[in-house]
């Protein structure tokens, strides 16, 4: 690969301070795993599916009872 000179030349300071600018970059962190569901609605969710248990258990007893009647 040819080089390639630039039209411009680096000039560093002789006296007084050089300063840099600090650029503020993307720092990556681990993800972090969040549950699908919280705790609270998996609660909820139980508790509606005991309860559908339930009515279908009193539901079938109703039909029972019905039968021997």
């Amino acid at each position: 690969m040819p080089e390639v000179k630039s039209i411009f030349r680096e000039v560093l300071p002789k006296q007084g301070q050089l300063s840099m600018e600090d650029v503020p970059t993307m720092v990556l962190c681990k993800p972090k795993l969040l549950p699908l569901k919280s705790v609270t609605l998996e609660k909820l969710e139980k508790m509606q599916l005991e309860a559908q248990e339930v009515i279908k258990q009193q539901e079938m007893a109703l039909k029972e009872q019905e039968k021997v009647q």
